[in-house]
């Protein structure tokens, strides 16, 4: 009787690890720009779980999407065009976050333009979004990338001392370290390299594999939902946002002085396919790239669709979410 009970309590428990949905397993950075998958699981509904991954680099992150390890994870849009044009099967599904890149220069020094960098030692990361916002804002200033300036790879982490103790005269690089160079007073901003036109401030995004959108769009359906609605409550509630941010390390006063430069996003549309892709043409042109990705498989737009849809209709209807 005692053995038969067992197996039916074997039986039941089996069962019911088997019903249950595991961990929706989401990957991004600890930044405050980056920092929606947090929240993901307030918007999921219920029964639903996320387990969210810190990563310090976009290859990393999607190097585990691809090995199965993620449901879905942040990328630059320079690295996700990168992955598309090797062939890796990576969709981009939501826009992440827009702007969060500065130019900055020694607080005290004499360059008041970017043509005064002209002979100085810059410091950058290759292959990042900063190093073709750099390029852009160095041509557009009649400077000569290679030959007129003096580029240094310096770690994102190390550029704020380098540039304090006169290593490189100038970074670019994504916020918090601008706006820390400029609270701790050895920093000032000479330039937001943001260019309408062409490709303006886009800069991460939210990507799944091919697999999971042929297989589980469902999934991906309810986690674009999560990420538009977790953006959204953070947009509107900065207390919350830049709380939960000052948990990775930046104080919260710092991080108030650095938000005007960071924005949080979810909406993509045809312009800003648009911008990718001549996002795309630039590196290209600076040899990053071999060729341009099939962008038609690059992005699936229904879902953010589908969403400014739903809004569309309750907005018409008089009826709040």
């Amino acid at each position: 009787m005692k053995n038969w009970i067992a197996a039916v309590l074997i039986v039941f428990w089996t069962s019911g690890a088997a019903a249950a949905d595991p961990a929706i397993r989401i990957g991004t950075w600890k930044t405050a720009q980056t920092i929606q998958p947090f929240f993901y699981e307030y918007f999921l509904g219920t029964g639903k779980t996320c387990e969210v991954l810190a990563f310090t680099n976009p290859a990393d992150q999607k190097t585990a999407l691809l090995a199965g390890s993620l449901d879905m994870c942040g990328t630059t849009l320079a690295h996700a065009i990168h992955s598309a044009s090797q062939g890796q099967p990576v969709v981009v599904v939501a826009a992440l976050c827009n702007k969060c890149s500065a130019l900055v220069v020694r607080a005290d020094g004499p360059i008041k333009a970017p043509a005064d960098l002209k002979t100085r030692k810059i410091g950058y990361v290759p292959g990042t979004m900063h190093e073709i916002l750099l390029r852009e804002t160095l041509l557009r200033a009649g400077l000569d990338p290679e030959r007129d300036v003096r580029l240094t790879r310096v770690d994102f982490f190390d550029m704020g001392t380098a540039l304090a103790q006169g290593g490189i005269d100038a970074f670019l690089s994504g916020e918090p370290f601008p706006a820390l160079a400029v609270d701790q007073g050895y920093g000032r901003i000479l330039a937001y390299p943001y260019y309408e036109g062409a490709v303006g401030t886009i800069n991460a995004a939210m990507i799944v594999t091919r697999d999971t959108v042929d297989k589980r769009p469902e999934l991906v359906a309810d986690l674009v939902k999560a990420h538009a609605r977790a953006t959204d409550f953070l947009r509107r509630h900065q207390a919350q946002w830049l709380g939960k941010a000052a948990e990775f390390g930046t104080p919260v006063e710092v991080l108030q002085k650095a938000a005007a430069n960071m924005e949080l996003a979810w909406e993509m549309d045809d312009a800003f396919v648009a911008k990718v892709k001549a996002l795309g043409e630039r590196m290209q042109a600076l040899k990053m790239i071999e060729r341009q990705p099939d962008y038609e498989r690059l992005f699936d737009l229904r879902f953010v669709r589908q969403i400014i849809a739903d809004q569309a209709l309750l907005n018409s209807s008089g009826k709040k979410e």
